[in-house]
């Protein structure tokens, strides 16, 4: 999603094509892998899929259940959807960064968000399919509420208070930035998709 759609139903249907298409390449790249393809990183220090997946694994941990708590939260109070979707400073600020090309602009990890090991079982990429379905299942209930009035504390930064919109947009792009870094690690080793 290269440019933020305004209206929520645009911008909530384009996050929703970008967590399928992210399902679609787990289910086409990572289910079939052995666990040694799972796990073996394109040099030292650089990270192998299962790596990636378990960075997306911790951050989803953190991001999911306290955006299902706000939406449902928000439920409870009754607020209606709002037409346009509505950007910090901060959330687009860093949700730009996040588009940069690895290649151009490497991002480090926090060491707290940093996968936990170099040999990770074949589970990473089941939790990882089943927080896509947790993250779709809560982009379609964000379509009943006002997203602009609900804010989503950062984990580096828990001062920082984005709108969901920016939560859920940076939430997006951290994936897909992460599903390619590991697409090029399989590239890399010689495996294909599984056509």
């Amino acid at each position: 999603m290269a440019t933020t759609p305004h209206r929520t139903t645009d911008f909530l249907d384009a996050l929703a094509a970008d967590v399928e298409r992210a399902r679609e390449t787990v289910h086409r790249r990572f289910r079939p892998l052995t666990d040694d393809q799972l796990n073996r990183g394109p040099g030292p220090g650089k990270w192998s899929v299962g790596q990636c997946l378990e960075h997306l694994n911790i951050v989803g941990g953190l991001y999911l259940p306290v955006i299902g708590r706000k939406i449902k939260a928000a439920q409870q109070r009754g607020t209606s959807p709002a037409e346009e979707v509505k950007h910090g400073y901060f959330g687009r600020k860093m949700t730009e960064a996040m588009r940069v090309p690895a290649a151009e602009k490497p991002l480090q990890a926090p060491q707290q968000y940093a996968p936990s090991g170099s040999r990770l079982p074949r589970t990473v990429v089941e939790v990882f399919s089943r927080q896509l379905d947790e993250l779709s299942s809560l982009l379609s209930q964000a379509r009943r509420v006002n997203m602009n009035a609900i804010r989503i504390p950062n984990p580096l930064i828990p001062l920082l208070l984005p709108p969901l919109p920016d939560a859920f947009e940076l939430l997006v792009e951290h994936m897909k930035r992460h599903l390619q870094q590991a697409e090029r690690v399989l590239d890399g080793l010689g495996v294909s998709g599984s056509e």
